[in-house]
């Protein structure tokens, strides 16, 4: 009977059914629709982040860069003395690589990995030292072979132009190529950002390379500088072999560094014996890196700790654009759509409850229970809220489907507190790793996509149920003050 009834019901008001399913089909619609993209933007940010900190970094230690000091200027510095270089057919050729911490970094001693590993809540933490490595190398003409005719040499005195050069006539001709160096110790955990990337080719630094001359590079590096693993790379005047390549698993397909080497060797090269650039720290759970970072902050108050959640803050673009307006606007536009689609399906049932005075009089008056009314007009509404939310999972799904065909992207950077300086001494770029040393660590442009997940259909199918509960309870309560007497007094 009930059944039958309710069949009844909803096909005589098929008007009514359909404006309710609809208003609530386009709010659960909105509700999934803005879920998801609010996933696709956190899967985009990760992405942004992930070359950056790496797979399981919670927190990272660095410290301030120390201010300039007093004529030290801009950019690298390359010092030749009369000696340097090699003369032939009067041309020099000189060449020399420089292998130091990247511009506007800092580094301080390694004693904080211990201290970092020692505190409450640390799983594991591991020290790298960043680095860059520029080489210079060119062509000048031979000035030993100017005649000294005059006091100075300077035109006008005398003094016979220089003769050599690349051109022959005195010019000069110079490379300058720069690429970053991570050192990292092969036999510590697996934290860092070389977790973000996977090996594609040759064999990872064990524990037995600590002090050798041996490496890893990017494959993107690789590609651009034509190498393989077997082939040799100078870094820093030493010769090193190459024997592995990795790919970063990351959007923009470009690890945290060029080359990674293990951290003795880095330390050595650099002159920097002892010295770090940054500590990634693991926390034991989700739940306590608040707590680590301020115990990491107070056994360490020279340095600067920072979370993931400290970087993500600082990712900047239409990525950045793109989280601002889900986190404020879209979460509001969906409760307030909710809210309007609920009053819809509320007004609607009550009018029509109001429309059948005669007919609950009559039901009534020939026995029906007023707990069997509200039943009967709350298994109405939860119909009409389930026919919106079937339609409203399906116009949902289309939309994330039509998004996922244009697939949008958006323009991101990675920003932190201080500046460290990436390839050519720019600031960013691989390389420039840790929370609190990056200007901005990359510019990528990522494409969205939107994710389903069981959680968003079972939010939305409780979305639906709710309303169509909300609306049978007002149309209930109010068939349920109906007297069968002043029912039949209120229809002429």
């Amino acid at each position: 009977m009930f059944g039958i009834y309710l069949r009844r019901e909803l096909l005589n008001r098929r008007r009514q059914t359909i404006i309710i399913a609809i208003g609530m089909a386009l709010a659960i619609a909105l509700v999934i629709i803005v879920n998801s993209v609010s996933g696709g933007v956190k899967n985009a940010q990760a992405a942004v982040l992930e070359s950056v900190y790496g797979v399981g970094t919670d927190i990272t230690i660095t410290q301030e860069p120390e201010a300039p000091t007093e004529g030290q200027g801009p950019g690298q510095q390359f010092d030749f003395g009369s000696g340097d270089g090699t003369t032939t057919d009067g041309t020099t050729a000189v060449s020399q690589s420089r292998l130091e911490a990247a511009r506007g970094s800092s580094t301080f001693d390694a004693s904080a990995i211990d201290t970092a590993a020692g505190t409450d809540g640390v799983a594991a933490a591991v020290g790298v030292l960043s680095l860059t490595n520029t080489t210079f190398d060119g062509e000048l003409p031979d000035f030993s072979q100017m005649q000294q005719g005059g006091t100075d040499g300077a035109p006008g005195s005398g003094a016979q132009p220089p003769s050599g050069g690349p051109d022959g006539a005195g010019g000069s001709s110079f490379d300058i190529d720069s690429f970053t160096v991570l050192g990292y110790d092969p036999a510590a955990a697996a934290v860092g950002p070389l977790t973000a990337a996977t090996l594609s080719d040759g064999r990872v630094l064990e524990a037995s390379d600590a002090g050798a001359d041996v490496a890893i590079i990017d494959s993107t590096y690789a590609t651009e500088s034509d190498l393989a693993v077997g082939d040799t790379i100078d870094i820093g005047g030493t010769s090193f072999e190459i024997v592995g390549i990795v790919t970063s698993t990351s959007a923009d397909g470009t690890s945290a560094s060029n080359v990674y080497i293990p951290l003795v060797t880095a330390q050595t090269l650099a002159g920097l014996d002892d010295q770090i650039s940054s500590v990634y720290v693991q926390a034991d759970s989700a739940d306590s890196i608040d707590a680590v970072k301020a115990d990491l902050e107070t056994a360490l108050p020279d340095a600067t700790v920072n979370t993931q959640e400290d970087l993500a803050s600082s990712v900047s673009g239409s990525l950045s654009s793109a989280t601002g307006l889900i986190t404020s606007l879209g979460t509001w536009l969906s409760i307030i759509v909710l809210i309007a689609a609920f009053l819809v399906a509320i007004l609607f049932t009550i009018s029509g409850v109001t429309r059948r005075t005669r007919e609950f009089g009559t039901l009534k008056a020939i026995g029906w229970s007023n707990k069997r009314i509200v039943g009967q007009v709350a298994g109405e509404s939860l119909v009409q809220g389930a026919i919106g939310g079937v339609v409203g999972i399906a116009l949902g799904l289309v939309g994330i489907l039509i998004v996922n065909l244009i697939a949008p992207t958006l323009g991101s950077g990675t920003a932190t507190t201080t500046e460290a300086a990436g390839p050519g001494g720019m600031p960013g770029g691989p390389g420039a790793a840790g929370f609190g040393q990056q200007a901005i660590a990359s510019t990528t442009d990522i494409t969205l996509q939107l994710p389903v997940t069981f959680a968003v259909i079972g939010i939305a199918v409780g979305i639906a149920i709710l309303g169509g509960l909300i609306a049978g309870a007002f149309g209930g309560w109010r068939a349920s003050r109906l007297r069968p007497a002043a029912a039949f007094r209120s229809v002429n």
